[in-house]
């Protein structure tokens, strides 16, 4: 393939590559295939590019907003993944490391995508938690809020995940509404600039939400402010040398960082050999040895085994192992391809002869190895090589040194409080699994290891093939670890787009919460209209609108007829001197549901109308019993609006069921689908 020229794309612009430029080799052949070198790029310009075009542009559309666009994003970047995939090649990956990487970068879009529709608001405002009362008589109360961040974002990924380690980063922040500034690694650039600039021409996105730094990011760290975030995932060393930007630290930068990570496996006590929780184990292992070639922060590491099942576990590993071909991803009979680089190669087997101190090299010494359909000294081919570690307590190395490539240590353990202690050596880890059919194992890893680990992954049969794996970090899950791992924090849903956001502390009279999140909080003022607020489309009905029902009586025959009727004869409701004896009751009373059926025949109106469907209820409380004899009426306020799609809305109505002496005998929040 011809010289790849990797453009910077800054201020609206491409920019070619200037000044100091580096060339790019294939992880496969070796042969140049890129290059780049930002010495063209003006850093203050791209850092005020984001914050005065993209930041506004994208803090004027709702969070839904911003979720379509990232669902019309992943829809783009899905058709064109066959163009990606011949490129991912050259980096050393297999189409099912590609899988993992693209694919996979572009579910964390979808999502995020669904996720920023079905729990965000249609609103440029989002409510952290629920509303505190801060005065006796609710007339002063306080409200968590959030809201995008003013400045950039500047995203600083690792060259093992090209495409997966920008879009992973990019769902939360444009969800957020802060604009990015994407970083890569050299190695394997030509893959980011690719998606990248599909990214541009799918015109999607507005001007200034996104901008890409081919080569160096030269001086763009001093120009951040206490409104920008700095996320980083690499080595250690250079999250250190990061943290340590004295300008970062006076700025008050927000520094997310995920790096190195020891990360352990832990069959447990009951997987005996045979067992499915056994072969189970076997099959993660050499999964994540060979995947990507080891190179991914959440490989196994250090594989942790019963002293009694070492051996065992040493041949299951080995002969997979032997199985697995390694060459050019290319090839369909092989299973391991390249490093993503001659470096990275090098810089494997210096960590791998110091962990040879410490443990045996039981497999992939360089003994026939040999490579599939390429030549393995131009290319970056290692063998996996699997270790035995005869005295893991007396290591130190084996706990220090991660060797990030297709190496893993077997270490023996004497019960489980050894295995998590071994686990927990890592000095913090993003991932350990355990392998365990005990209910109770699994709970006293969690007690013993769980502080030391951003993710506990437990697998048996149960879990079987809908299981994800140990080194599957997902956008419903947080990722991150503490310690050595980074102690940073990323996806996790909604966590994940609160890293670009700032939580305010609201604190109001109700009226004036209200205006501020658009949703009607008790105390607020109602607006009590002739319509029925049932009669109204979606678009019509405003916040605060509310009815107030007529009158019903609850007879004893009432609660008799409904206990025969639903069964639920329950003593509270058919025996007085039980239902007397009762600390909460003064003797019979109504069911708690036909509280809510009575309810519900005072403020329905029944002809067809924009109320479409009634699909449940939040929030539902009893706060005082009610009595044979005693009288019910209900306030229906329209609390919270939700747009869904153009045909329907969410309505979130606050409901409030009071007795003849006006005390609330019931409260809860009715949701409907209504027309627009």
């Amino acid at each position: 393939m011809s010289l790849l020229s990797l453009n910077s794309y800054a201020a609206g612009r491409w920019i070619a590559p200037a000044g100091k430029t580096v060339r790019l080799k294939s992880a496969v052949s070796g042969a140049e295939i890129a290059e780049l070198g930002s010495g063209g790029v003006d850093f203050q310009a791209m850092a005020a590019h984001a914050r005065q075009v993209g930041g506004p542009a994208l803090r004027r559309m709702t969070f839904h907003d911003r979720a379509f666009m990232l669902k019309a994003l992943a829809q783009h970047l899905n058709e064109r993944r066959e163009a990606l995939y011949e490129l991912s090649y050259e980096t050393g990956a297999t189409r099912a490391d590609s899988q993992i990487d693209i694919d996979g970068g572009i579910g964390t879009l979808f999502v995020y995508a669904s996720k920023g529709r079905r729990e965000m608001p249609d609103d440029t405002v989002y409510v952290d938690g629920a509303l505190e009362p801060l005065s006796r008589s609710g007339g002063f109360v306080g409200q968590h809020v959030a809201t995008p961040l003013t400045g950039v974002a500047v995203h600083i990924n690792a060259f093992n995940f090209p495409v997966w380690g920008m879009l992973e980063k990019l769902a939360p922040t444009l969800l957020a509404g802060m604009p990015a500034i994407v970083k890569p690694a050299s190695q394997t650039a030509w893959l980011t600039e690719a998606c990248f600039r599909m990214m541009v021409e799918s015109e999607l996105l507005p001007e200034g939400a996104v901008q890409l730094v081919a080569g160096s990011a030269g001086d763009l760290l001093d120009r951040l402010t206490g409104q920008d975030v700095v996320s980083f995932t690499g080595s250690a060393a250079t999250a250190a040398m990061l943290r340590g930007n004295r300008h970062l630290i006076a700025q008050s930068v927000r520094f997310v960082a995920e790096q190195d990570s020891l990360n352990a496996s832990i069959l447990g006590p009951d997987a005996t050999p045979g067992s499915a929780e056994f072969d189970a184990f076997v099959r993660e292992v050499h999964r994540e040895m060979t995947a990507k070639a080891g190179q991914k922060c959440t490989a196994i590491r250090r594989i942790l085994v019963p002293d009694a099942h070492r051996e065992a576990v040493v041949e299951a590993v080995a002969e997979r192992l032997r199985k697995t071909v390694v060459g050019n991803p290319r090839s369909e009979s092989v299973r391991m391809g390249a490093l993503a680089s001659l470096a990275q190669r090098d810089d494997v087997m210096a960590r791998v002869a110091e962990l040879a101190g410490e443990a045996r090299q039981v497999f992939g010494n360089g003994d026939g190895f040999s490579v599939a359909d390429a030549d393995a000294r131009a290319g970056a081919f290692v063998p996996p090589m699997l270790f035995v570690a005869d005295d893991p307590d007396g290591a130190e190395r084996l706990h220090a040194v991660e060797a990030f490539g297709p190496v893993a240590t077997v270490m023996g353990y004497r019960d489980l409080d050894h295995a998590l202690a071994l686990a927990n050596r890592g000095g913090g880890s993003l991932v350990a699994s355990v392998f365990t059919r005990d209910p109770q194992v699994a709970r006293q890893a969690v007690l013993g290891a769980g502080a030391h680990h951003g993710r506990l992954y437990f697998a048996n049969r149960d879990t079987g093939k809908e299981a994800t794996g140990h080194g599957s970090p997902l956008p419903h899950m947080v990722h991150g670890g503490p310690g050595r791992a980074g102690g940073g924090e990323e996806l996790g849903g909604i966590r994940g787009v609160m890293h670009y956001m700032q939580r305010t502390a609201v604190q109001a009279s109700p009226d004036l919460v209200a205006g501020i999140t658009r949703r009607w909080v008790p105390g607020a003022a109602t607006l009590e209209k002739d319509t029925h607020p049932f009669r109204l489309a979606f678009g019509a009905l405003e916040i605060g609108h509310t009815l107030w029902t007529g009158e019903r009586q609850v007879s004893l025959d009432d609660i008799e007829h409904f206990a025969r009727f639903t069964g639920d004869t329950f003593y509270a409701h058919m025996d007085e001197a039980a239902a007397a004896a009762n600390p909460f009751f003064p003797g019979r009373v109504a069911h708690g549901y036909l509280i809510l059926s009575f309810a519900a025949g005072l403020f329905v109106d029944p002809e067809p109308g924009p109320v479409l469907a009634n699909y449940g209820l939040d929030n539902l409380r009893f706060m005082e019993p009610v009595s044979p004899g005693d009288t019910l009426k209900v306030r229906l306020t329209a609390k919270h609006k939700t747009r869904r799609n153009e045909e329907y809305g969410e309505v979130r109505w606050d409901v409030g069921v009071y007795n003849q002496d006006g005390k609330q005998v019931a409260g809860y929040e009715l949701l409907t689908m209504n027309a627009m």
